[in-house]
């Protein structure tokens, strides 16, 4: 008994003494937490700093003039149905409805959209993308305001698939508007801000530069007529899509279409189109109910090629190569001619045929403007009154099919050409109006097939000079002395020139 109190004793000091250690360890940690020097500074960036790092102050001027858009549309799906499904109390379960035809029923859903949007001035219109309102139901648009609590039903005023641009109107007054930049002064490495509701997170901000401008035909990119993006690395997702693009001082330069990316996600190569051709959109929808545009009348080269510019006697390939100027328009008023290169409009440089004709559709009908062309290869003046795009820009009408020629062969190396006639006209769409050698055969390994002649091509021109049959077209190519030709083509509906080797004389 008396080893067992000692073991007790024993162990009560060995814990006691054990006890003591842990407190003046812990006494000496706080001890140590207590004395340590911390240095802490509680007032926010000093004005100087703040203006040189921080973004901030745009942000505030930005944001609230941004809004998150909600779409819903009602999509119909019809489908065919098995015997047994046709049943009142089938239907019923599964949603279908009988759309009056045996043995196929009908069913609706609704899809949403989400996107962004830009207040653009204090009385409630908005801008935004088309395709985020596109179809959209009556009365299935909400806007809802920075601050997350603030809706409205949005009507939409108008939409422009041409160029991606929407319109809206909600019923408020003295809502944030952002101020509107001029896109035309925008310059490549500029700082810029993208501002949108990714993914339906929430309101946020990305930072980039303008990585280019003028961008046009892009990969994956909208179907749109009229394109003029810039280019940006400030990351743009989904739902950013009608948000703005703004400048280092906050105001409005463009509205955030779309990307180019491998995974759909941001990879730093985002497209926004510039906020002067969504105003001018904006314009027309509000002063005439849709979008009216400029017309020239003018078919258009897409391509100066070197061999072009060489040819036409150019100092570069910049400006629009004329290739066809249509009847009673604008453009052959004012005696443009094919042939012609376009290099200003209205003092403005011309840098593609993408260029003119946006600058055109942009100019309201009845303005005149002064047109810099290049001519034989002399500079001159010209003064035309922009005319109203008509509704159908296919202004090529098919007549009445001519009598049929007697064919004719090698008109250049590797290539037969033959009269037009009824059945010719009737198979490649050529209209009546058309005259020229049809091309019947290309040599695939020939020079012609190299530069794009095809079977169904018209020669209208060679060298400048009119060709009205294939007799015409034989005769010029033997006079050929030098080792290139010279072709004005009639080709899908258009026409375009285009240098051709002649081998023969190489």
């Amino acid at each position: 008994m008396k080893k067992l109190r000692t073991r007790v004793r024993v162990l009560a000091a060995v814990f006691g003494g054990l006890a003591v250690i842990v407190a003046v360890q812990l006494a000496a940690v706080g001890k140590e937490t207590a004395s340590a020097k911390v240095n802490v500074e509680k007032s926010a960036l000093s004005p100087d700093v703040k203006a040189a790092t921080s973004l901030a102050p745009i942000v505030k001027k930005a944001t609230p003039s941004v809004v998150n858009i909600s779409s819903t549309r009602t999509i119909r799906m019809q489908q065919m149905l098995p015997p047994w499904f046709d049943d009142p109390r089938l239907r019923r379960f599964f949603g279908w409805e009988d759309d009056g035809r045996r043995g196929r029923r009908s069913q609706t859903h609704r899809s949403q959209s989400l996107g962004s949007g830009i207040i653009v001035s204090e009385d409630g219109y908005i801008l935004t993308n088309n395709h985020v309102v596109e179809g959209a139901d009556k009365d299935g648009v909400e806007v809802a305001l920075s601050d997350g609590k603030t809706k409205y039903t949005a009507k939409v005023v108008g939409t422009d698939p041409r160029t991606e641009v929407a319109l809206l109107k909600v019923e408020a007054t003295g809502l944030p508007a952002i101020t509107l930049a001029d896109s035309d002064k925008l310059e490549v490495g500029d700082l810029v801000l993208a501002v949108g509701n990714p993914f339906g997170v929430g309101q946020s901000v990305t930072k980039g530069i303008i990585s280019a401008l003028g961008r046009a035909n892009l990969p994956g990119g909208p179907v749109t007529e009229y394109e003029d993006f810039i280019q940006t690395d400030a990351p743009i997702n989904q739902g950013n899509s009608g948000g703005p693009l703004v400048d280092a001082q906050g105001r409005l330069i463009g509205i955030n279409t779309f990307i180019a990316s491998p995974s759909g996600a941001s990879a730093g190569v985002g497209f926004a189109i510039p906020v002067n051709l969504a105003k001018s959109v904006m314009d027309r929808l509000l002063k005439d109910g849709k979008v009216t545009r400029g017309y020239l009348g003018l078919l258009l080269q897409q391509e100066i090629t070197p061999d072009l510019a060489k040819e036409f006697k150019l100092p570069d390939q910049n400006g629009a190569l004329v290739s066809q100027v249509m009847e009673d328009t604008p453009a052959a008023k004012a005696g443009i001619k094919e042939g012609d290169v376009i290099i200003e409009f209205d003092g403005k440089k011309v840098s593609d045929f993408r260029h003119l004709r946006l600058m055109a559709s942009q100019t309201a009908p009845d303005t005149k403007v002064t047109l810099k062309i290049i001519r034989d290869g002399r500079e001159r003046t010209v003064t035309a009154t922009v005319g109203e795009m008509p509704d159908d820009e296919t202004l090529a009408t098919r007549g009445r099919p001519e009598e049929k020629d007697e064919s004719k062969v090698d008109a250049l190396v590797g290539v037969e050409v033959t009269d037009l006639d009824n059945d010719s006209r009737s198979q490649f769409e050529i209209p009546a109006r058309i005259r020229g050698a049809l091309v019947t055969k290309v040599d695939e390994d020939s020079e012609a097939y190299d530069a794009g002649l095809r079977p169904g091509d018209v020669i209208m021109e060679m060298n400048r000079q009119t060709v009205e049959n294939a007799d015409k077209a034989i005769e010029l190519s033997g006079k050929v002395e030098s080792s290139r030709v010279l072709l004005r083509v009639w080709s899908n509906g258009g026409s375009r020139f285009m240098v051709v080797t002649n081998s023969k004389r190489k």
